[in-house]
């Protein structure tokens, strides 16, 4: 039986969770003609006719896995552009928040826009968008949000970060706020039950993070990092193992395969129960091996960084044991990596107090991290 603790921290995750009522169960599409643009095709041809979507996608896999250098490649932007706008809130909530609508009003910010290297059939979500929280010196992060994130979660700690003296690009992941295609209220298409277009955005946020690390460089930042949350704690491991300019990471909620946090976690029931009358666990996991960090730790071990992971005992999203086989890898790689444990779950770590809390561990992170300097960088502790 769970402590009383336990169990008011379980329900009040339940509660979280349930104001989120627009969830749309979509069946099983298996995505094959997301990879006519995919590298590591062994051959196969846009258009070509495919008789086992299953087998194709496991073998598909497979191969990105074992070249998946290729698979993240990109080619630079050459349209990079800073674009003063009103900022919105772009919530996915069914009833959208009034007072945070009224307090963004009339207020404006810079945004870096850029083509994204990864082109898909909506335009929105083919143009880039970061809020740009510029610092002087030479240390800047990519900040990569939460899934169904609105566009003003962060930007408070964004602005603490900045009076460290770290810059950040909060990015817009794929298919989120801005580049939300109109047919949607939520951010479905960056995880849903169509497997390829899951694969693609990816791809797609990981092209975009790089993207971004080549702007901060033109900008004179020479000491970079990352910082993700929950799904954009899985794009940003993906990102540092593909990128050698990464230097200090922070996952903000950190797991193994993103199948099983789909499979198992609570804020995602809705993808379960579109995929599971005609597929199971394991078949998922290989179907989208290639898009989670489970696959990577040799590669993200290639050059020095500093990590830190946060995940929470009573998390019924990223569930605790999911996060701990996480660690197990940092552990076993001899990764230079610090874990902090917080007593909350996925949804209440942005309640009060826990946000706060949160918010401390990975600011004095990256303030102790960069202050140690690129001799220091890379040492195992």
């Amino acid at each position: 039986m769970p402590s009383r603790y336990a169990q008011w921290m379980y329900d009040w995750e339940h509660k979280l969770t349930s104001v989120d009522n627009n969830r749309v169960v979509r069946p099983l599409e298996w995505g094959t003609e997301w990879a006519r643009d995919w590298p590591c095709r062994n051959g196969w041809q846009p258009g070509q006719e495919v008789s086992d979507p299953a087998k194709f996608l496991i073998d598909f896999n497979r191969r990105i896995v074992a070249a998946s250098d290729d698979f993240f490649s990109y080619r630079r932007p050459t349209d990079y552009r800073l674009e003063r706008r009103e900022v919105q809130v772009f919530s996915t909530r069914q009833i959208p928040d009034l007072n945070l609508e009224a307090k963004v009003k009339g207020t404006f910010a810079e945004f870096l826009r850029f083509t994204s290297p990864v082109r898909t059939p909506y335009p929105e979500n083919n143009l880039a968008n970061a809020r740009w929280f510029p610092a002087r010196g030479r240390r800047a992060i990519v900040l990569l949000p939460h899934w169904n994130a609105d566009a003003i979660a962060y930007n408070s700690f964004c602005r603490v970060l900045n009076m460290l003296g770290v810059a950040v690009l909060r990015l817009s992941m794929p298919y989120h706020d801005i580049r939300m295609p109109g047919e949607t209220g939520r951010a479905d298409y960056a995880v849903s039950a169509n497997l390829g277009r899951t694969l693609d955005a990816v791809r797609q946020g990981v092209a975009d993070v790089r993207s971004c690390f080549d702007w901060l460089e033109q900008q004179g930042y020479k000491q970079l990092g990352i910082l993700g949350t929950s799904l954009g704690s899985c794009y940003a491991f993906i990102a540092a193992a593909h990128d050698p300019r990464v230097r200090v990471a922070v996952f903000n909620h950190a797991s193994t395969y993103v199948a099983d946090v789909v499979w198992h976690g609570q804020s995602t029931r809705h993808i379960r129960e579109g995929l599971e009358p005609q597929l199971d666990l394991e078949r998922l996991r290989q179907a989208w091996l290639a898009v989670s960090p489970m696959s990577y730790f040799d590669k993200f071990a290639r050059w020095p960084k500093k990590s830190l992971i946060i995940y929470a005992k009573y998390d019924l999203t990223f569930l605790p044991e999911l996060s701990r086989d996480a660690v197990a890898e940092f552990a076993r790689h001899e990764l230079d990596h610090k874990v902090v444990v917080l007593p909350c779950g996925h949804y209440t770590m942005g309640e009060t107090p826990f946000k706060y809390i949160d918010g401390w561990q990975m600011a004095s992170f990256l303030r102790t991290a960069f202050a140690d300097g690129s001799t220091r960088i890379g040492q195992k502790g």
